[in-house]
């Protein structure tokens, strides 16, 4: 049971690596496309959440309450604003660079969620 739930772990770890990335690279996308200085938002989130990284894999709850946190500020503020205007205008490769951070953010606020309930439900088992 160890291994099986030190793999899911890592798995959650690899997920939100995978939202940090996407937020950096994105965000320069967006950046480097559009020249407006918001595009940096998903990159400075996709920064600290990669600096928080390593207490995510070594399942520090703080950290990973932190990268929680941010992860579901990040997806309400991507769908709240970029994805909607990007919908609006019709600009396909908003409406890409939009969906794609709004959907690994997605994947990893449930890998998250996910995670915790395992958390909860071992330590219930262990009591």
């Amino acid at each position: 049971m160890q291994d099986n739930m030190s793999g899911k772990v890592y798995m959650t770890a690899k997920i939100h690596l995978l939202n940090s990335f996407t937020l950096i690279v994105f965000g320069i996308w967006g950046y480097l496309v559009g020249g407006s200085f918001t595009a940096l938002i998903p990159f400075s989130f996709g920064l600290i959440l990669l600096f928080l990284y390593k207490g995510v894999k070594s399942e520090d709850k703080v950290i990973a309450h932190i990268a929680v946190m941010l992860t579901f500020i990040i997806l309400i503020a991507l769908i709240v604003q970029p994805l909607k205007v990007a919908l609006s205008t019709g600009d396909s490769g908003r409406i890409f660079r939009s969906s794609v951070m709004v959907l690994t953010s997605a994947l990893a606020m449930i890998s998250f969620i996910l995670s915790f309930m395992r958390a909860r439900r071992s330590k219930r088992i262990d009591n």
